[in-house]
């Protein structure tokens, strides 16, 4: 697995910096690049809009909290909700759903996307742009799903802020209400490909724009800080065109099952289950993820 299986997350913590250049391999744009680029997407609109293209290919979690938001029958909070890839459907099957993000550009596609949804009676979407690390909404205390679906907690490039998101979700579930975190779980093979090599992530059309979008990446991995410098390069466009090219650079730190369940345990979640598959498969058993739910007392 490539270095974008740890970079697929939304944008908007510890914030990625971001270059553009079009037609050519400089990082930086002039002024004549950037008002060409303007007029297809403004930069952070362009990231936003590619990371819906990285995921056309579906994790197959949404069923999963489905099921939960059944299970739990009250509002729902996620926790660096992007462009609502997982939000949407909820609201959708007449669930009341609050999603924050602190990516504008982000916000702007789940507003679009909801706007375009039929959203079932009784359900609803509240989009909040905040930091989720210091966030405490009013409704804090009442909702009984809270969660930080796909990796996002690697964008919490500490410990510390990653414990701060974990309180986060405490903080804002009534009690006995359900926190659910979900990462992915590196083997050693996978960490041995995080050298500086460019891999191919695919090469796929943008249903949005009608682009072929070509994705590479680059990964360096840091075992004593658990830190991984993520560079990801886009280049999208039709043949005989010169391709704009986007340049996104992360800071992300992975996180193990055990490390993920002290943290959720030192905030006052209890854990219920952690598992390595979307069907709740215990973990080791199958699946390359850690999937914890807990349960705040």
């Amino acid at each position: 697995m490539g270095p974008g299986a740890v970079g697929t997350v939304p944008g908007g913590y510890d914030q990625p910096m971001t270059t553009l250049a079009s037609g050519s391999d400089r990082l930086h744009a002039t002024a004549a690049d950037a008002t060409a680029a303007d007029a297809i997407d403004s930069e952070r609109a362009a990231l936003a809009r590619l990371y819906d293209v990285d995921l056309l290919e579906d994790p197959g979690d949404v069923d999963l909290y489905l099921a939960l938001a059944r299970r739990t029958a009250g509002p729902i909070l996620e926790l660096a909700c992007g462009s609502g890839r997982l939000a949407i459907p909820l609201a959708a099957a007449g669930h009341a759903v609050t999603g924050v993000d602190l990516d504008p550009a982000m916000l702007d596609r789940a507003r679009r996307a909801a706007g375009a949804a039929a959203l079932a009676a009784g359900g609803g979407l509240h989009l909040v742009e905040a930091d989720l690390v210091d966030l405490r909404l009013a409704e804090a205390g009442t909702y009984r799903l809270a969660f930080i679906g796909l990796n996002s907690l690697f964008l919490l490039a500490s410990r510390d802020r990653q414990r701060a998101a974990l309180e986060t979700l405490a903080r804002h579930l009534a009690p006995g209400g359900l926190a659910v975190v979900d990462v992915w779980q590196p083997d050693a093979e996978d960490l041995a490909r995080f050298d500086g090599r460019v891999m191919l992530e695919y090469a796929r059309t943008d249903p949005e724009t009608g682009n072929l979008v070509v994705k590479t990446s680059s990964a360096q991995y840091d075992p004593t800080s658990q830190v991984v410098e993520l560079t990801t390069r886009y280049e999208e466009g039709r043949a005989g065109e010169a391709p704009v090219r986007w340049l996104r650079t992360d800071r992300l730190r992975l996180i193990s099952a055990d490390e993920l369940t002290g943290l959720a345990g030192d905030v006052g979640l209890q854990l219920e289950t952690l598992a390595g598959t979307y069907n709740l498969e215990p973990i080791g058993s199958a699946g390359d993820r850690a999937i914890l739910l807990a349960v705040r007392g």
